[in-house]
């Protein structure tokens, strides 16, 4: 999940592209003998247990998601655990995608069996996709240990996963890697710095603007210093429009990439391998921290299949796989206290201070507003 960076390592399932165009998934696969729906289930409890939810998962055998690349926060050990367990296959198609590749996927494909059944999304696309009546109200078994101000108390979104904007170096390529948005500015940078996608559709690119606001003078209520700042780095030519990925990284296209930590650290673990040297650092004067959202297809083709992928995500097993992965999964304190985290995966996290701050709704719906408005001209020509 480019917040919407384009997520661009997803695996794709051909699959789900052959699926017929037109037709819901059989209604008695998704509902219980008593007449409970799971298209409408708010919890697990509600559809009359977990048992429950797990038999008519499996009865619809399919999983269809969008936008989850298997590098991206651990999502194809997620993936393979779930479908273990389970034994229900999970499709998942455009591996490119970002978070408004996947709402405009369940608009256009509304009442279509090829439509997704769940969504990653940035945290401002996920208030939008909810603001425009797409998403399922459900509580996970563990919706009460989410922290407040990262879930919707309809429960149609909720966050899973989260991290720091941080600047990832190629440090054999880049003589000194930066450290700072200020060093970003410097000349010996020239054409070296890339974001993970466009910040009007990718999560994480949005993040980079707003961590470059912070870095400039702004704040959660302004974000055109950030703005000002990548005006600025495309002056100087410093800014590359090219969307950095593993394969940029690697071609040294993108020797310097704005990016999520836990994309930056698993990317260091990754290329180790390859011999690059790959260098991850918080930058101090532009300290953001985002989590990606959950949610479910109001209009799911496999609506207990969906809801029981949620149930998976949010037990210790996912939570801790998402950790694995560098990413900071959203029960975190509550696994702490309770004894079932990772510990060992906890340690290797990207090392940061302070308690982090996050964006309220309108903050968030008003720096979409400006981006739109100001990136195009910010980067121009």
């Amino acid at each position: 999940m480019t917040v919407s960076l384009p997520r661009t390592a997803v695996f794709v399932g051909a699959a789900a592209l052959a699926l017929s165009a037109c037709g819901a998934a059989p209604d008695d696969a998704s509902t219980t003998t008593d007449g409970r729906s799971a298209a409408t289930a708010t919890s697990a409890e509600a559809f009359g247990g977990m048992d429950a939810l797990v038999k008519a998962a499996k009865k619809e055998g399919t999983l269809q998601a969008i936008a989850l690349p298997r590098d991206w926060a651990n999502y194809g050990a997620l993936i393979d655990g779930f479908q273990k367990k389970y034994g229900i296959k999970i499709e998942v198609e455009n591996p490119d995608g970002s978070s408004q590749d996947e709402i405009n996927a369940v608009t256009s494909r509304k009442g279509q069996d090829r439509a997704p059944d769940v969504l990653d999304l940035g945290s401002s696309f996920a208030l939008s996709a909810a603001q425009q009546g797409l998403l399922a109200p459900y509580k996970v078994a563990g919706f009460a240990d989410i922290p407040e101000g990262q879930k919707d108390a309809q429960g149609r979104w909720f966050n899973d996963y989260g991290g720091y904007i941080s600047i990832g170096c190629d440090a054999k390529r880049v003589k000194t890697c930066p450290t700072t948005f200020a060093d970003l500015l410097k000349p010996q940078y020239k054409g070296q710095v890339a974001l993970n996608g466009n910040p009007t559709k990718s999560g994480s690119a949005f993040g980079g603007v707003w961590a470059a606001s912070l870095a400039s003078g702004g704040s959660f209520d302004d974000i055109q210093p950030g703005l000002d700042f990548f005006a600025k780095l495309k002056k100087n030519g410093n800014y590359t429009p090219v969307e950095s990925t593993p394969a940029t990284v690697e071609k040294g296209e993108t020797p310097i990439s704005i990016d999520w930590d836990y994309l930056n650290a698993g990317y260091a673990e990754e290329f180790k391998k390859k011999g690059l040297d790959w260098k991850v650092s918080v930058p101090s004067d532009g300290k953001f921290s985002q989590y990606y959202s959950q949610a479910i297809n109001k209009d799911a083709p496999h609506p207990a299949a969906a809801r029981l992928w949620q149930e998976y995500l949010y037990s210790a097993e996912g939570q801790n796989l998402w950790l694995k992965g560098y990413a900071r999964p959203a029960l975190m304190t509550a696994m702490e206290k309770a004894g079932t985290l990772d510990k060992t995966a906890a340690a290797k996290l990207p090392e940061v201070s302070g308690t982090p701050a996050f964006p309220t709704e309108a903050q968030q719906s008003k720096a979409k507003t400006v981006l739109g408005q100001g990136w195009g001209k910010a980067v121009a020509g």
